[in-house]
Order: C-alpha cells, then sequence, then structure tokens
C-alpha cells in the first residue's frame, strides 16, 4: 500500500494514526515526523494491522481542517504532505492537488495537464492509487462522459463529496 506503515510511524517506533468520523465514513489519517502520509477510508483499512491512535500536531490540524471542510469553512487544505509512490504518481498527485474545490476534471485532461496525453489509464490508477483521498482530491476527476467512475471510498462517498463542494451530481453523472 502506498504510504507504507514503516513511514508513518514515529521516532519511538509507534504508529502515528488517528481514526476521525466523517460525513463520508470514518477516515485513517496516518503522519510521520514531517508530514501526513495517509488519508483512507476506514474500509481501506487492514484491521490486523496492529496500529493504534496517536495524536500528533500534524494529525490535529488534517483532522481540524477535515472538520472545517466537511462544515463548509474551508475550500482548500493547509498542510504538509508526504504520499510515498513512483515519480509518475507523485507527477498525477501534485496535478490533483491543483484542482480547485467545486470543479471537475476528466482522466484525460489530467493526463493532458501532467503532458502525458495518452497516459489516461495510468493516470487512472495513479488516482486510484491516491495514499491521502480527499485532501488529493481524486474525487474531483470523473470519466469523460461526465460519469462517477470508481473511487475507494464508494461512489457514494465520491457524489457525497462532490455535492458538498457545489457540484450537482444526479444518480452517477455530474451536471454540468
Amino acid at each position: 500500500m502506498p504510504g507504507s506503515r514503516k513511514d508513518s510511524k514515529n521516532a519511538q517506533g509507534s504508529p502515528n494514526r488517528i481514526t476521525i468520523n466523517s460525513p463520508v465514513g470514518p477516515l485513517v489519517l496516518a503522519a510521520d515526523e514531517e508530514a501526513l502520509t495517509e488519508l483512507r477510508f476506514k474500509a481501506e483499512i487492514d484491521e490486523a494491522t496492529g496500529w493504534s491512535n496517536g495524536a500528533s500536531p500534524i494529525l490535529k490540524a488534517a483532522a481540524e481542517q477535515l472538520a472545517d471542510y466537511f462544515g463548509g469553512r474551508r475550500r482548500a487544505f493547509d498542510l504538509p504532505l508526504k504520499p510515498e509512490g513512483t515519480v509518475f504518481q507523485q507527477t498525477v498527485w501534485r496535478a490533483l492537488g491543483e484542482v480547485p474545490f467545486g470543479t471537475v476534471i476528466s482522466y484525460g485532461e489530467l493526463a493532458r495537464r501532467i503532458g502525458r496525453p495518452t497516459a489516461v489509464r495510468a493516470v487512472g490508477a495513479a488516482n486510484g492509487a491516491n495514499p491521502i483521498s480527499i485532501i488529493l482530491p481524486c474525487h474531483r476527476v470523473i470519466g469523460s462522459s461526465q460519469r462517477l467512475t470508481g473511487y475507494g471510498g464508494g461512489l457514494d462517498a465520491k457524489r457525497l463529496l462532490l455535492q458538498l463542494e457545489g457540484i450537482p451530481v444526479e444518480q452517477d453523472r455530474v451536471c454540468l
């Protein structure tokens, strides 16, 4: 899994992780000493990891900013991030971070933005491997036909996140 467990451990070797409740279900946040390394939907986490709760300043800030986002008081996040992945994945994730609140783009457009217009499937795979969901807004990427496509938290979560940002969605299609 990107952002491996060893990267989410503090200097004492114990994990730095919290689980928070959200409108899209429980979210698991992990950080190292420098940055947020993961934000995953609870269903994506293997319960047998043995991670215990931690409360670093980074995790507290992330939890507060997420509460503000879900409460409609925040449109952008201001957190140090350190997602672990390949160079290509990192490029896609940086581009995700530039997709503004309340907008959507297609996988094809995301591929064009990173200078790889024929790499649509690879962009989709990198999007799916995003270890810091919501903050690196992979929910803002949709199919070229305006359809919602797969999402780690499920299509209901993707729909809710888009609607939270003022994007109208009917069934599984964005209505622009």
